[in-house]
This record gives C-alpha cells, structure tokens and sequence, in this order.
C-alpha cells in the first residue's frame, strides 16, 4: 500500500497554536518556543508546561541508534503506564501533528478539550493499540483536513507532499509518575524515568540533551512547549 503523506507542519510556534486551537485545545494553552536547553534559561518557559517537543533531523546514524535502542528495550523490558496513549505513525510527515496529539492526549487531566475534531478522535480511538490508532488517524479526513489546511498557512515557501523531510517531531509528557518519549515510528513510548509535573521541562531538557550529544555534529535541533499561555 502507498504510504498517505501530508504536507509538513512547520515547527512554528504560530503555525502550531493555530492548529491545536483549531482541533479544540482552549488557547489558555499555546506553544512556545525554548531558547535553550541551558538549566540556567529553563526558567522562561512558562508554567505549568504539559509537554516538550523536539525537533530534530533523522539521518543513517539516528535510524542505528533507534533500531540497537529498541532491541535493548525488547530484551530488558520497561514499565509503561496503561494511561500513556500512544499512537503509530502511517502518514508520511504526520509527525508533527502526531506529537501535539501526544502531548495533547497525556494531558486531558489539565487540558478541557472542547467538542471536535481531536477529542471525539481521542474519545473513539481512546481503548485501542498503538496500531490501530495509527490506521484511525490515516483514515480521518478531518484531522488531515486541518493539518493541511494549517500547513500552507504563514510559510514563505512551502514544501511539497513529495520533497524529501528529513526533520523528525518526538513529544516528551509526564504520565504517572515516569517521563515518557512518544515518537510513533517507535515500536513502543519509551519511560525515561522518574519525573513531576513539577520536574518535567528540566527532566526532559536532560533527555533531549543526551539525544543531542549523540549526534554531536549536527546542530539543527529546535524544543518546543506545551504550556499555560502568557
């Protein structure tokens, strides 16, 4: 089967507002964007912050490191929360509309989805496998509509369904009591560890961090927050 693929959504702090405001999120909640990952700076972003978003290019190295990442995990196991919702990802440059639902759908506690296109989306796919959410979003033309819809919006030039996007979105929430990594072309969330709602952008800096170093010449990485607005 042809893979479905939707025109990128640029990492964007006013592109992405526009969207989750779009698919329902009440605009006491935005995105920012983080300067830096500095210890020093986290200090700026505004509080509470329900999820951080990174940015970050894929490349040979990358896929590597994934695939030896995944097969440790496969073999040691994880304690994953049954309350982590989790999706694949079958869409082609759907990654960062995947990530904002991520962040959106770890967050329901503090974030009063009003009716739409994402909460009944979250409501009917809420007790399926990361799979078959995957197969549920591929099939919506109501989420694609507005992720396309908000992808041509505000760009100087925007790229084609069919240029090659090497820039990856992966979503970083707190879910009871561990910090979670959910990048849906991963075969499963990956728990990074105790945190707090109180703790999460300073436990998440550290990941995104050592994710960073990993790849130490490469410098096109952008962090993102979910957070109360200004």
């Amino acid at each position: 089967m042809t893979e479905m693929t939707w025109t990128p959504l640029e990492s964007n702090p006013e592109v992405l507002n526009k969207f989750i405001w779009k698919l329902g999120v009440p605009e006491k909640w935005s995105v920012v964007d983080v300067v830096s990952l500095d210890p020093d700076m986290l200090g700026l972003i505004p509080r509470p912050a329900l999820a951080l978003i990174l940015l970050f290019p894929t490349s040979e190295k990358y896929e590597k490191l994934k695939e030896e990442e995944e097969a440790k995990l496969k073999e040691a196991g994880q304690k994953i929360s049954k309350d982590v919702y989790f999706l694949k990802q079958y869409i082609h440059n759907a990654c960062g509309t995947i990530a904002l639902i991520h962040s959106v759908a770890n967050t329901l506690e503090q974030i009063e989805l009003a009716d739409g296109t994402l909460k009944q989306f979250l409501e009917s796919t809420k007790d399926m496998d990361p799979e078959a959410r995957g197969t549920e979003l591929q099939k919506n033309s109501n989420v694609a509509d507005a992720h396309n819809t908000i992808a041509v919006e505000g760009q100087t030039e925007v790229p084609s369904e069919d240029d090659k996007i090497i820039h990856h979105f992966v979503a970083f929430v707190h879910r009871d009591g561990d910090l979670y990594e959910l990048d849906g072309r991963k075969a499963f969330p990956i728990n990074h560890g105790p945190t707090t709602p109180d703790t999460l952008v300073e436990d998440a800096a550290r990941v995104m961090t050592e994710i960073m170093r990993k790849d130490p010449d490469e410098v096109r990485f952008t962090v993102c927050a979910l957070t109360a607005s200004e």
